[in-house]
């Protein structure tokens, strides 16, 4: 039977009820005969025209594969879809697409995002930065406007600044496996320059506080 919307349907079973033959509906609607009377037969088999359930389109993977990509993102948080694709094959033998992989890790909670960027915070760097708030939160604009902030280009030399994601559920945005790390020799890396003003005019660089940060 032609697709037919909800509509068109109701319609012409309100031509039919009408009186007009099968023959005369066709004709106004622009359809084929048969299609009319597989309308009036299915509103008498099932007492509705809408359309039966489908079972949709087949699943190309199997459950054991679905839970085999999610553990491998879940292992490897920046494995991207595209990679997971070449390795996972169909039922058929035929490579899977990386919409299907996104789709199977979409499932489980896994989005990709753009990763956050920084040193994976130990127990002793987030008793050090917790330290140096306390020593500073108590200053005044005074104290604070003799601190100059500059941006400072970013030397990254342990990786690359490419488009990478990361594979993760909300709230894991700085869980350890999905922070993409740098700066590993402490502030090496820093982008902020931080000096103190001295009686005498010159500047002095703030290293304690800016190493291990």
């Amino acid at each position: 039977m032609s697709r037919l919307s909800e509509v068109d349907r109701h319609r012409a079973l309100g031509l039919l009820q009408a009186g007009l033959p099968i023959s005369e509906v066709s004709l106004r609607m622009n359809l084929k005969k048969t299609t009319i009377f597989k309308v009036r037969q299915r509103l008498h088999e099932t007492d509705t025209v809408s359309d039966r359930p489908r079972s949709g389109r087949p699943r190309c993977t199997s459950q054991r594969q679905d839970r085999n990509l999610v553990r491998n993102h879940m292992n490897n948080r920046f494995l991207s879809a595209s990679a997971s694709s070449r390795h996972t094959r169909e039922r058929n033998n035929q490579r899977i697409s990386a919409n299907t992989v996104r789709r199977r890790l979409s499932t489980s909670g896994l989005r990709a995002r753009r990763p956050y960027i920084g040193p994976i915070l130990t127990q002793r760097l987030r008793h050090q930065r917790t330290l140096w708030a306390q020593e500073h939160a108590a200053w005044d604009r005074i104290q604070w406007r003799n601190v100059v902030f500059s941006d400072e280009p970013r030397f990254c030399i342990d990786h690359d600044d490419g488009h990478v994601h990361v594979w993760r559920r909300s709230g894991e945005r700085y869980q350890a496996n999905c922070v993409r790390e740098h700066c590993r020799r402490g502030g090496a890396c820093l982008m902020m320059c931080c000096c103190t003003g001295s009686p005498n005019g010159a500047y002095t660089l703030l290293a304690g506080a800016c190493l291990d940060l």
